[in-house]
């Protein structure tokens, strides 16, 4: 049992790292097209926030369809979907194709996130369920850190068309194996009829309304905030002097930081708690942007690890609590849920934050970035009485 449960997770870790791989290579692209296609940093905003958006309108959906079909063909057909995106990204001749490309190849990452959080959910259902999630969380950061640095080498090498086009190719691999090994282990198809649950938790499941909201206004912050930054932090570098492929070393110092944010700030949250943890983390993360924008370059990447532990960490203690306010038998819409709200709240931050770049600049844009950061500070009052729950324990 503890073989099929470890053996569902790696399933979901390999898709996770995947799936990540592609929304976080457009930190890579972005800069590049704007340079080819001459984009505006409204536009910029405006492509990411397509992919992003596009995630963020199909999370529910994708619930219920696997409520029908079963997550292993919902995440298979989503995953073939994204990846094709990518490929067809190779041959878009300015913006109006690009957006519409991502859009679709949103859409298609719609389904990974709470779907397989869903699968590690019941397969640790008796068991560690918090550390599987955690360790779910960290095989998508591994992806942030290896696939951009490896796509912006291969950027300097084949161009960005021909790099963009074999990850692409990657992830069609990885749609036509996944259901394959989801089928072995037995998990993963279409459910049988269940009856709605008798306990009063609603059509969400949702056993606690009140910590619900507290916990999903931090994580669209939080979301927002990371999403924002991370779209204009290229520009910033790339305005104190560093290249293309430094831009994704860079890049990868950040999510090297938030993989092992994932992993550190959950052992202290079982310390100190996660209110404490949370306010730590995010008054860590506005004085390590603002710190980085400040700096010289030198001295700005030596902060991009730390401010990575920050930046991410949070995500792996809000993403802990989910599964604690909500009935198992509605997980996959509830998960569906909180990432519409966070992932939708990130999904706008890069075109409004564009609008405001093209204004005060990308530096300027980074340093009100870190500031907003600040007001999840407020909520973690109204999330207290949850996690000090023994629903939220």
């Amino acid at each position: 049992m503890k073989a099929r449960a470890r053996a569902v997770l790696a399933a979901a870790c390999s898709i996770h790292f995947i799936h990540d791989g592609f929304s976080d290579i457009l930190y890579v692209l972005l800069p590049l097209w704007a340079g080819e296609f001459r984009l505006a940093l409204t536009q910029v905003g405006i492509i990411r926030t397509a992919y992003s958006g596009g995630m963020a309108l199909f999370q529910i959906p994708a619930g219920f369809l696997a409520e029908r079909w079963g997550e292993r063909s919902v995440l298979a057909v989503g995953t073939a979907v994204t990846a094709g995106g990518f490929i067809v990204a190779g041959w878009a001749g300015g913006f109006a194709a690009l957006l519409l490309v991502l859009l679709v190849a949103g859409l298609g990452s719609g389904v990974q996130h709470s779907l397989s959080s869903s699968i590690v959910s019941k397969a640790y259902e008796t068991g560690p369920r918090r550390a599987a999630l955690g360790t779910y969380n960290f095989s998508g950061d591994l992806g942030k850190v290896a696939v951009p640095a490896a796509l912006a080498v291969a950027v300097t090498v084949v161009g960005w068309r021909t790099a963009a086009a074999a990850y692409g190719v990657i992830g069609l691999v990885a749609a036509l194996a996944l259901p394959l090994v989801l089928v072995r282990l037995g998990t993963g198809g279409a459910p049988r009829a269940q009856e709605a649950s008798a306990s009063g938790f609603g059509d969400w499941g949702i056993r606690d309304s009140r910590g619900f909201r507290a916990l999903s206004g931090i994580g669209m912050i939080d979301n927002a905030t990371r999403t924002a930054f991370l779209t204009f932090l290229p520009f910033v570098l790339i305005g104190k002097g560093l290249n293309v492929a430094g831009v994704g070393g860079a890049l990868a110092l950040v999510f090297a930081g938030g993989a092992a944010g994932k992993f550190v700030c959950g052992l202290v949250a079982e310390r100190v708690g996660v209110i404490r943890t949370v306010i730590v983390t995010e008054a860590v993360t506005a004085l390590g942007i603002v710190a980085v924008v400040a700096s010289s370059q030198p001295v700005a990447l030596a902060l991009l690890l730390p401010l990575g532990v920050a930046l991410n960490g949070t995500s792996s203690v809000l993403y802990g609590t989910v599964a604690d306010l909500v009935a198992p038998e509605r997980r996959s819409r509830a998960y569906g849920l909180y990432y519409t709200l966070t992932i939708g709240a990130s999904s706008a931050a890069p075109a409004v934050w564009g609008a405001v770049g093209d204004l005060i600049g990308a530096g300027g844009t980074l340093v009100a970035i870190g500031l907003v950061v600040l007001v999840t500070i407020p909520l973690c009052l109204a999330l207290r009485p949850a996690v000090a729950a023994p629903a939220g324990a």
